[in-house]
């Protein structure tokens, strides 16, 4: 969408209009909402496809460090990923944005639709990748969760931003969630 106003600025450059690939060899990785991993591809060519050291780590992810943050995964590995079931495909598609090595994880609605057991394992490995040091923006709506993993928080209402504030000044403010989110 064009913006109506203001810019968006990455890394302290401004990348406001910028074509989406350009932004990626950035290293701004995006974990869509409905996935979007390609259904005629294995697990493992939907990883590789993407594999790029973006932020020239030295210790960049691999087939075998997205295997180890989600195992199963690494028993799918020839599986297509039409013959994943949704919680299989979301973890595709957050390996597939961390074999960039992005400088930033933007997950849009990690856990939507997905069963209670699969969705603890996703936030689970969400709590693993930032002890690691992965910047990571969330955008969901499970504000427990969310208050446990956040350092920081912003409510969006209708584009403008609606407050900001830490995890402990959300989790005082029951009446915020319902305000705002409808929680």
């Amino acid at each position: 969408l064009t913006p109506r106003g203001g810019e968006v600025h990455f890394l302290g450059e401004r990348i406001t209009g910028l074509p989406p690939d350009q932004v990626a060899r950035m290293g701004l990785a995006v974990v869509p909402e409905g996935r979007q991993i390609f259904p005629n591809l294995s697990v493992r060519e939907n990883l590789v496809a993407f594999a790029a050291n973006r932020n020239a780590s030295t210790q960049p992810w691999s087939l075998e460090r997205v295997v180890h943050l989600f195992p199963r995964l690494g028993e799918r590995m020839r599986h297509m990923g039409n013959q994943l079931s949704g919680g299989e495909q979301q973890m595709l598609a957050i390996g597939r944005a961390l074999m960039t090595n992005p400088h930033l994880l933007v997950l849009d609605e990690a856990t939507e639709g997905l069963a209670p057991l699969v969705r603890e394992d996703i936030w689970r490995s969400l709590d693993a990748l930032r002890a690691q040091g992965q910047t990571i923006l969330v955008i969901d709506k499970y504000i427990q969760r969310l208050i446990q993993l956040a350092n920081h928080h912003t409510v969006l209402e209708k584009g403008s931003v609606a407050w900001q504030g830490s995890s402990a000044q959300l989790a005082a403010d029951p009446a915020l969630w319902h305000r705002y989110l409808g929680v």
